[in-house]
């Protein structure tokens, strides 16, 4: 019976609509991180449950495949079983934005990550591990060839999954929006399905053009929104949200950019581009306090380059370097927020600590805004070992200005007091200012460390300069907790002190 089926449907077909599967299977696992990232972050917490929950559901879809096709070995129920598929990929796009406007406010990070996978990628991830269990069932005409058709399968969609990852993560995801991406390859799962079986021609040929509808409407919504002022933007490294609003105490319109859920990262006065607008990004101007006669400059991080443009209007003597990992984020800078050439401005694209290990002239000031969300910082980025790499691309009478989101006491303090450990253990000279309020233990806000081998010998005159260190904070006990290359839980630490998006709103300075 098998094998006369297999002459119908034909060995290539169903071997090809294997290698599709496979390919989509994995388009929506990376896919996925980029619909999580905005409402719960690309920690290691979110990839871990997308991982986790896909993984398991493909192990129960092979297992319920395999019982499917040894009750009904029929190419049709092949074919309803990916058409299903394809309607379980296009549901991610049209259900997620309200299943994670539901989770992102959750208390456990843990539970809501897991919960967004179960509801969003686990159907789609289930039906499409029914696949190949299924398709081996109708290539086998006996079993004296078992062993080589169920590795031929696997084979073929292992290599779709690899096909698909390299597709993802390397095409798709870098031009093309998660949403979009999510209803393209449900067109190409109902396509898939007539691979298999040509019966149900109306029932697929509806849902292809109903995808391709989809596909249409998101593209127009997407158009709309970038006429609104609102801008959603996938690059190699996150999922840019740029929007237009208007500062609470003055009415002024701001243009801010958003790479992660519960914060801001940039942020600029439509009426004076070079402005600081977001408070701890004046905090950066305590340089000029401890290296008043600063000359070079890094930034390690650029986003919408709020600082490296003030610095350019404002201090016409220093010369600028600014590390950016995504040269995509710079490109958006350019369009949306003002950054132009400057003769004094030089823009590298580079990981941060790759760069580090290659400066052989040393800077004055060095300010590291790397860990613009609580929920995935780099850790490669906080550890003695990256504190020694500063410490040697800073010249013995310079400083580094650090810029992380904590609080100073509390359940939510421990990544500060271990960066603060890590700091002062490669640097003699460490100091703590709290952005917004010094004497709120529990307070959840951004903490500037300022690290060097020398402290001035005169105190502050400038008046701001002065306002700032009223928020200076005391110093910490000696702690043998240290981030290394070897162990560094920041993540951990971070998930511990996790509060509210409306908590975040009333008291976050970033927010």
């Amino acid at each position: 019976h098998t094998g006369g089926t297999m002459l119908k449907t034909g060995t290539f077909l169903l071997h090809s609509c294997v290698f599709v599967c496979g390919a989509a299977l994995m388009i929506i696992e990376m896919t996925g991180s980029r619909v999580l990232a905005p409402s719960l972050g690309s920690s290691l917490i979110v990839w871990t449950s997308l991982i986790g929950i896909i993984l398991a559901s493909i192990s129960i879809g092979a297992w319920l495949g395999g019982c499917l096709a040894d009750q009904q070995p029929h190419p049709r129920v092949l074919g309803r079983i990916i058409l299903l598929a394809s309607w379980a990929t296009a549901a991610i796009g049209l259900s997620k934005t309200w299943v994670l406007a539901t989770l992102q406010n959750f208390g456990d990070l843990q539970i809501a990550s897991v919960t967004a996978a179960c509801a969003l990628f686990a159907p789609a991830a289930l039906l499409l591990g029914m696949v190949p269990p299924f398709a081996i069932r109708l290539c086998l005409p006996d079993h004296r060839h078992s062993g080589r058709i169920s590795g031929s399968i696997y084979a073929i969609s292992s290599i779709g999954s690899i096909v698909g990852t390299f597709l993802a993560g390397f095409v798709l995801i870098a031009w093309v929006g998660s949403t979009a991406i999510l209803f393209v390859t449900a067109v190409l799962l109902g396509l898939a399905s007539w691979l298999v079986n040509t019966e149900d021609n109306l029932l697929k040929g509806t849902s292809v053009i109903l995808f391709l509808l989809f596909l249409y409407i998101s593209y127009q919504q997407k158009q709309w929104c970038g006429q609104q002022g609102f801008y959603d933007y996938d690059t190699p490294y996150n999922r840019v949200l740029i929007y237009t609003s208007k500062e609470n105490s003055s009415d002024r319109l701001t243009r801010e950019m958003v790479t992660g859920p519960l914060g801001r990262q940039s942020a600029m006065y439509l009426d004076s581009p070079t402005e600081l607008v977001l408070p701890y990004t004046h905090f950066f101007r305590l340089f000029e306090y401890y290296q008043p006669q600063t000359k070079r400059m890094l930034v390690l991080g650029g986003g919408g380059y709020s600082f490296p443009k003030y610095a350019l209007s404002r201090y016409a003597d220093i010369s600028i370097d600014v590390v950016e990992i995504d040269s995509e984020i710079t490109q958006l800078a350019r369009q949306h927020f003002g950054l132009s050439d400057h003769e004094r401005l030089r823009l590298i694209e580079e990981d941060a600590r790759m760069f580090l290990k290659k400066v052989r002239n040393p800077y004055d000031v060095i300010i590291c805004d790397v860990f613009n969300s609580h929920y995935s910082i780099p850790f490669h980025l906080v550890t003695a070992e990256a504190m020694q790499l500063l410490r040697n691309a800073t010249k013995p009478d310079g400083v580094i200005l650090i810029n992380l989101l904590a609080s100073i006491n509390g359940i939510a303090s421990e990544f500060y007091k271990t960066m603060r450990a890590t700091v002062s253990r490669v640097f003699p000279m460490t100091h703590s200012f709290a952005v917004t309020n010094p004497d709120d233990d529990n307070l959840w806000q951004n903490i500037i460390l300022a690290a060097g081998c020398r402290l001035p010998a005169a105190a502050p005159a400038d008046p701001d300069l002065v306002k700032m260190f009223r928020h200076k904070l005391p110093d910490l006990p000696d702690t043998h907790l240290l981030f290394t290359d070897d162990y560094a839980p920041v993540e951990r630490m971070l998930r511990q002190g996790r509060i509210t998006r409306e908590e975040m709103h009333k008291d976050n300075p970033k927010n």
